[in-house]
């Protein structure tokens, strides 16, 4: 009996480039396992798709391993974040607050 099979994409965007992956995989695949069968990380050998955090069309899944793939998902594979932008708002307002005694 052939196994069903499911179209998604996988996507990921270094700093550099970005790679869009059309990829058929079996019915019943998790999203952890279509990130490493997608191929994406021979192209990118710096990046651990073991471990690195994933999402489906912009919300981050909870558990990869778990979760699995349906129909027309686009995987997103995320980087790490340079700076945490709750503590860049946080120095952006100390900065603005700063500035405003300074011109008073």
């Amino acid at each position: 009996m052939v196994e069903p099979v499911i179209e998604i994409e996988v996507v990921y965007a270094a700093v550099d480039r970005q790679i869009l992956r059309a990829v058929s995989l079996p019915e019943g695949t998790t999203v952890r396992e279509a990130a490493l069968k997608s191929g994406i990380g021979t192209e990118f050998p710096t990046l651990d798709l073991s471990e690195c955090p994933l999402g489906i069309f912009g919300k981050v899944v909870s558990d990869p391993r778990a979760r699995l793939i349906q129909a027309g998902d686009r995987i997103e594979i995320y980087r790490p974040l340079l700076a945490d932008p709750k503590e860049v708002r946080r120095l952006r307002a100390a900065k603005a607050a700063e500035a405003k005694a300074r011109n008073q």
